[in-house]
Protein backbone atom coordinates (compact mmCIF):
# COMPACT_ATOMS: atom_id res chain seq x y z
CA UNK A 1 0.00 0.00 0.00
CA UNK A 2 0.78 3.33 -0.86
CA UNK A 3 1.36 5.82 1.65
CA UNK A 4 -0.17 8.96 1.44
CA UNK A 5 1.53 12.21 -0.41
CA UNK A 6 0.19 15.68 0.13
CA UNK A 7 -0.72 17.33 -2.58
CA UNK A 8 1.10 20.40 -3.78
CA UNK A 9 -0.95 23.61 -3.94
CA UNK A 10 -0.69 24.09 -7.28
CA UNK A 11 0.59 20.55 -9.52
CA UNK A 12 1.66 21.84 -12.76
CA UNK A 13 2.47 19.41 -15.00
CA UNK A 14 5.56 20.00 -18.04
CA UNK A 15 3.97 17.88 -20.47
CA UNK A 16 0.68 16.66 -21.82
CA UNK A 17 -1.16 13.54 -22.81
CA UNK A 18 0.39 12.59 -26.47
CA UNK A 19 3.63 14.57 -25.79
CA UNK A 20 6.80 12.81 -26.86
CA UNK A 21 9.33 12.73 -24.24
CA UNK A 22 13.13 11.38 -23.23
CA UNK A 23 14.51 10.06 -20.24
CA UNK A 24 17.40 12.26 -18.82
CA UNK A 25 19.41 9.67 -17.61
CA UNK A 26 18.15 6.23 -19.49
CA UNK A 27 18.33 6.24 -23.11
CA UNK A 28 14.37 5.96 -24.07
CA UNK A 29 11.80 7.66 -25.18
CA UNK A 30 8.09 7.59 -25.24
CA UNK A 31 4.24 9.09 -25.11
CA UNK A 32 2.59 10.49 -22.34
CA UNK A 33 -0.83 8.32 -22.03
CA UNK A 34 -1.48 9.33 -18.44
CA UNK A 35 -0.39 11.86 -15.63
CA UNK A 36 -0.51 11.60 -11.57
CA UNK A 37 -0.38 14.46 -9.80
CA UNK A 38 1.88 13.38 -7.35
CA UNK A 39 3.22 9.56 -7.01
CA UNK A 40 0.87 7.21 -6.91
CA UNK A 41 2.43 3.78 -7.46
CA UNK A 42 3.83 1.25 -4.41
CA UNK A 43 6.49 2.13 -2.36
CA UNK A 44 7.96 -0.92 -3.07
CA UNK A 45 8.31 0.21 -6.46
CA UNK A 46 9.85 3.81 -5.17
CA UNK A 47 12.39 2.03 -2.82
CA UNK A 48 13.49 -0.07 -5.97
CA UNK A 49 14.81 2.93 -7.37
CA UNK A 50 18.38 3.51 -5.54
CA UNK A 51 18.74 6.44 -3.77
CA UNK A 52 20.96 8.75 -5.57
CA UNK A 53 18.55 9.23 -8.23
CA UNK A 54 15.28 8.53 -6.78
CA UNK A 55 12.87 11.43 -7.48
CA UNK A 56 10.68 12.89 -4.93
CA UNK A 57 7.27 12.23 -4.64
CA UNK A 58 5.45 15.49 -4.71
CA UNK A 59 5.55 16.37 -8.46
CA UNK A 60 3.97 14.84 -11.26
CA UNK A 61 4.45 11.06 -12.59
CA UNK A 62 3.69 10.11 -16.32
CA UNK A 63 3.44 7.13 -17.58
CA UNK A 64 4.49 6.42 -21.18
CA UNK A 65 4.25 4.03 -23.98
CA UNK A 66 8.02 3.69 -24.14
CA UNK A 67 10.98 1.92 -25.94
CA UNK A 68 14.76 2.13 -25.86
CA UNK A 69 16.46 0.06 -29.09
CA UNK A 70 15.73 -3.27 -27.77
CA UNK A 71 11.82 -3.43 -26.89
CA UNK A 72 8.63 -1.36 -26.46
CA UNK A 73 7.27 -1.30 -22.85
CA UNK A 74 5.23 0.69 -20.02
CA UNK A 75 7.02 3.22 -17.91
CA UNK A 76 6.27 5.29 -14.99
CA UNK A 77 8.71 8.33 -15.03
CA UNK A 78 8.95 11.23 -12.61
CA UNK A 79 8.51 14.91 -14.24
CA UNK A 80 12.07 15.77 -13.07
CA UNK A 81 14.12 12.72 -15.29
CA UNK A 82 11.40 14.08 -18.52
CA UNK A 83 12.65 15.97 -21.52
CA UNK A 84 10.63 17.04 -24.35
CA UNK A 85 11.64 14.98 -27.50
CA UNK A 86 9.89 16.21 -30.65
CA UNK A 87 12.56 16.55 -32.90
CA UNK A 88 13.08 12.78 -33.33
CA UNK A 89 9.56 12.17 -34.60
CA UNK A 90 7.18 9.59 -33.57
CA UNK A 91 7.42 6.40 -31.33
CA UNK A 92 6.77 2.66 -32.36
CA UNK A 93 5.02 1.29 -29.56
CA UNK A 94 2.27 -1.35 -29.96
CA UNK A 95 0.21 0.73 -27.59
CA UNK A 96 -0.35 4.26 -29.37
CA UNK A 97 -2.78 2.85 -31.41
CA UNK A 98 -5.22 2.04 -28.93
CA UNK A 99 -5.16 5.88 -27.34
CA UNK A 100 -4.18 7.62 -29.99
CA UNK A 101 -5.38 8.65 -33.64
CA UNK A 102 -1.77 9.38 -34.86
CA UNK A 103 0.99 11.91 -34.83
CA UNK A 104 0.68 15.32 -36.09
CA UNK A 105 4.45 16.27 -36.05
CA UNK A 106 4.39 17.20 -32.32
CA UNK A 107 2.32 15.21 -30.26
CA UNK A 108 -0.42 11.85 -30.87
CA UNK A 109 -3.86 13.41 -31.08
CA UNK A 110 -5.93 11.20 -28.71
CA UNK A 111 -8.80 9.38 -30.06
CA UNK A 112 -11.74 10.75 -29.71
CA UNK A 113 -13.30 8.07 -27.57
CA UNK A 114 -10.67 9.00 -25.04
CA UNK A 115 -11.55 12.58 -25.01
CA UNK A 116 -14.87 12.16 -23.05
Amino acid sequence: MTSQIPLPEQAEAAFSIGDVVRHRIFDFRGVVFDIDPVFANSDEWYESIPEPIRPIKNQPFYHLFAENAESSYIAYVSQQNLLADREQGPVSHPGIGAVFEGWDGNQYQLKRLMRQ
